[in-house]
């Protein structure tokens, strides 16, 4: 069996490349599923109910989270309603919603579990200790997919071979450029450092360039919004065997839309 994890969702023009193209990438790779980071859809910071329902319906079978799981102030009330979605599970307790999440298909049930990293990130619990916790919670005939959204490779690669023959893949998020490391851990897990990005491409990590090249010039405080242009959808296709939870490829996938003359 095979599923589709997709790379941060970049605003509105993110979410229209999505929805043009998710349910025909699934059908075009076999994928029974896909999993899509969308806590950068709603303007570039944070995603609202309504989203969430949009992107369920453009394809996705789950939505993973990250850092700017609270950008949109009415959130923190919308987010306990959502069963397929998912925020960094090493947050305080006492934030709504739920860091890990069962996906069940006529054909198969799988974990779907997001963490964020603590190397140039704001505070959160240890993401290794409440990987731990979390593990034992899920059903253990259960095959699980991890997003960990984190800045640092090196925090990644380490979480990656942490979780070796433990989940059936781990895949980094919000760095927005897809590296190209995929690869088949020694125990069966398919790893990826950084998925990508689903958005505008001629940009800084989907924001416009102007303000961004102004920030770095000057050191001024600027509004960063979110590019216009063509797009691109990022991300990675894991098969697995669901018998034994282990993965049996990793690849990545890349829909680049052309740019205008």
């Amino acid at each position: 069996m095979k599923i589709l994890m997709i790379g941060d969702v970049v605003g509105n023009p993110g979410r229209n490349i999505l929805k043009r193209e998710l349910k025909r990438l699934k059908a075009e790779k076999g994928a029974i599923a896909a999993i899509v980071n969308a806590e950068n859809c709603a303007a570039g910071s944070g995603i609202t109910a309504a989203l969430a329902k949009e992107i369920l319906e453009d394809g996705a079978d789950a939505i993973t989270l990250g850092d700017h799981t609270w950008g949109q102030k009415e959130f923190a009330g919308q987010i306990g309603g959502l069963e397929r979605l998912v925020r960094p599970a090493n947050y305080a307790s006492e934030c709504p919603g739920r860091g890990w999440t069962l996906v069940t298909l006529p054909t198969v049930r799988f974990a779907v579990v997001n963490m964020q990293g603590r190397v140039f990130m704001n505070p959160v619990d240890c993401p290794f200790k409440t990987m731990d916790r979390v593990l034992a919670e899920i059903p253990k005939d259960v095959p699980v997919f991890v997003d960990f959204h984190a800045e640092a490779t090196s925090e990644k690669i380490t979480m990656g071979y942490y979780l070796d023959g433990r989940v059936t893949a781990v895949v980094g998020t919000h760095t927005h450029v897809q590296t190209s490391d995929a690869l088949m851990l020694p125990k069966g897990t398919a790893y990826l450092t950084d998925l990508g990005m689903t958005g505008p491409y001629i940009s800084s990590i989907g924001r416009d360039l102007k303000p961004v090249t102004r920030k770095f010039v000057t050191g001024m405080p600027s509004r960063f919004e979110v590019a216009e242009g063509p797009c691109v959808l990022e991300g990675a296709l894991i098969e697995f065997d669901p018998a034994t939870k282990k993965a049996t490829n990793v690849e990545t996938v890349r829909i680049r839309e052309e740019r205008s003359a």
